[in-house]
């Protein structure tokens, strides 16, 4: 699959250790054809990873991206060289211009701050109603899921006492949705969460429909009828010894952690995690970039129509 990304990225090196199809800069300008063009809002401390997860995620297809990091402000990431961040990523002011067919916003370490203790909330509000006029299709991860939610339909999470941590069984709600299109009617799903929306406030909400949902964990795939927005509720981009860390590295700072359900060998932190998502999460991307994306938008971003407000 033809991922543009810019020269020296170090997730290049990692897909092509994969046998994952990169394009450097100058092979993708001599093919004549118009790539689609998708940002990535970062907002995880852990930029390189998280870039990695996704781009592998994003490689299942035929069509050419080019791929913009986008950064929500200038602090020093905490788990991540401030050289990459000045290397790689863009400002938004920077490209607040710019017309995007695709955007995907990820999730963030703020489980336990209300949104607008949140010290990015004004500009993570400014970039939601610029993707309203800005992206043909965007689609938001576990906590930015959950503050599109609160911004467009003014639907308050729940914060669980207990973490949902493991990874799920869900079905598919609606077979016929395009974005399930080659899902097995049940299917397997990480989740790393303390908040929670109850499924009956996304069916509330106007325009939108739960396509998949757990009986554990609740809805997990939450489209808009216009197909101009997904919310995703777990973390399908995960690596299969990224709830492991997690499990760990939250040991380690003297927290209590559950043992991530349906993840270890027999429940047994000491033996390997059983990988059972990959494929879905994998489909969903390509399912996402195929029939919300590249079969909607419009050949000449310019004409791209302002999405109507959401109705509270």
């Amino acid at each position: 699959m033809p991922i543009r990304i810019p020269d020296q990225l170090p997730a290049q090196n990692v897909l092509l250790g994969e046998n994952i199809f990169t394009m450097d800069m100058d092979r993708a300008a001599s093919q004549e054809i118009r790539p689609l063009e998708v940002g990535i809002l970062n907002l995880m401390p852990n930029k390189i990873e998280t870039e990695v997860q996704l781009l592998r995620l994003l490689s299942n297809t035929p069509l050419q991206i080019n791929v913009d990091f986008i950064r929500i402000d200038n602090q020093a990431p905490k788990h991540t060289p401030q050289s990459h961040m000045d290397a790689f990523y863009h400002d938004f002011s920077s490209i607040a211009n710019k017309k995007y067919d695709g955007l995907i916003v990820t999730g963030a370490p703020l489980a336990m701050l209300d949104y607008e203790e949140v010290k990015y909330w004004d500009t993570m509000t400014t970039i939601l109603e610029w993707a309203q006029r800005h992206v043909n299709s965007t689609l938001y991860l576990c906590w930015a899921a959950h503050a599109a939610m609160y911004h467009f339909y003014g639907v308050t999470r729940k914060l669980r006492e207990n973490k949902f941590s493991g990874v799920f069984s869900h079905r598919v709600n609606d077979p016929n949705n395009e974005l399930l299109r080659g899902f097995d009617p049940v299917f397997y799903a990480p989740h790393s969460r303390y908040g929670h929306i109850d499924t009956s406030l996304y069916n509330k909400a106007d325009g939108l429909q739960v396509v998949a949902e757990s009986d554990d964990v609740g809805a997990y795939i939450v489209a808009s009828h216009d197909k101009r927005m997904v919310f995703v509720t777990g973390h399908p981009e995960y690596d299969p010894d990224t709830l492991k860390d997690e499990y760990f590295r939250d040991l380690q700072s003297g927290q209590q952690p559950a043992i991530p359900k349906n993840y270890f060998t027999n429940d047994d932190p000491t033996q390997s995690p059983i990988v059972q998502w990959r494929s879905h999460g994998s489909l969903l991307f390509t399912n996402w970039l195929n029939y919300y994306v590249y079969q909607t938008t419009p050949y000449d971003l310019n004409q791209l129509a302002e999405k109507p407000q959401p109705k509270r």
